[in-house]
């Protein structure tokens, strides 16, 4: 799931792998918004607020919307990053290190996330961190999967899946037939888990509170211990040959 890239890489696995990181950013995002009212896993729409800002003079509040992008891009540039330093000496590991840090930033938020909000700390600094981590998501699938799947926004999904169900109808070949079903398969896949997650996210939320993003962390926890376990096996099979 995580470790073929390239023609290595099946619609099986890319399919297990958006199926879990779009649930983990459901959870993601519907908690963003019901605890600092903050969209934490795109930032489509703090493009808009940035420019509303401005356009109302209010330049010191338009740097906020500024970091929130900032915070996603960074987090993309350190995914990336981290991915290519250990691509060559680790290869086969390479992905956990940004995910380490995602595990990290998602546990610790939601353990002390609603407990800083009490203090009185800025939620800014939430928002901004969920950011970072849902950049370094968005990332690190979008290099795993060749720029097949993407988990963090749905705004290019549907313009793919929309196309794509037209283009049914032109489409008479087998082999292409087949090609683009199972395209619109792994776009309908990413929809329903992240629709999931938001669902169970908001459910949770009303139990746990910020606490419910450590659901999010066991989701990506057990991923990488299911890939691991995964990866043994047929290792320790391929030897026994």
């Amino acid at each position: 799931m995580f470790r073929h890239k390239g023609k290595g890489r099946t619609f099986h696995h890319n399919r297990r792998l958006a199926a879990i990181l779009s649930l983990t950013a459901g959870i993601v995002n519907i908690i963003g918004v019901l605890s600092i009212q903050t969209l934490t896993t795109n930032v489509t729409g703090h493009f808009a607020f940035f420019a509303e800002e401005i356009v109302n003079d209010r330049y010191l509040n338009s740097l906020i919307f500024l970091v929130y992008i900032l915070a996603f891009l960074f987090g993309a540039f350190i995914s990336n990053l981290l991915i290519e330093l250990n691509s060559k000496k680790n290869p086969l590991i390479a992905h956990s290190f940004p995910m380490g840090i995602e595990i990290f930033i998602l546990t610790l938020i939601g353990l002390y996330g609603y407990s800083w909000l009490s203090y009185g700390w800025n939620p800014h600094f939430i928002a901004y961190s969920l950011l970072f981590a849902m950049g370094m998501q968005n990332a690190l699938v979008t290099t795993i999967s060749s720029s097949t799947v993407r988990t963090t926004h749905l705004t290019g999904l549907f313009t793919d899946l929309g196309i794509e169900l037209s283009q049914l109808f032109f489409y008479r070949q087998e082999d292409e037939r087949t090609k683009l079903i199972k395209s619109i398969r792994l776009r309908m896949v990413i929809i329903v888990f992240f629709f999931s997650g938001c669902i169970i996210g908001g459910f949770a939320f009303g139990i746990l509170n910020m606490q419910a993003l450590l659901i999010a962390s066991v989701c990506l926890i057990m991923a990488l211990i299911y890939d691991n376990i995964r990866y043994r096996f047929y290792y320790l099979k391929r030897k026994l040959r």
